[in-house]
């Protein structure tokens, strides 16, 4: 295996920055795309888990602050703010 590659798998950080490296200096050759695929595919699916979940809490909350007006408190209001920002911030406006 050549050795640029062989680190992938013990220094994740230091195989991070030497692809970035070579993209900045227009390398493409020499990047290890079979792995840069394999890390943007796990991170579109982090990124959509991550969504998923917060879209749940925020409608659970949305729900009982409907629902259960009588027991709304600040933690709910703070929850369903913070679920709005995070969401945003991962969907593209």
């Amino acid at each position: 295996m050549n050795k640029v590659f062989d680190y992938y798998e013990t220094d994740f950080y230091s195989w991070a920055q030497h692809n970035a490296q070579l993209l900045k200096e227009g390398k493409f050759s020499e990047l290890d795309v079979k792995h840069l695929i394999e890390e943007l595919e796990d991170m579109r699916k982090s990124d959509r888990q991550e969504v998923e979940s917060r879209l749940a809490v925020l409608i659970g909350h949305l729900l009982k602050w409907e629902y259960q007006s009588n027991q709304r408190s600040s933690s709910w209001q703070a929850s369903i703010n913070e679920q709005r920002m995070r969401i945003a911030r991962k969907i593209p406006a």
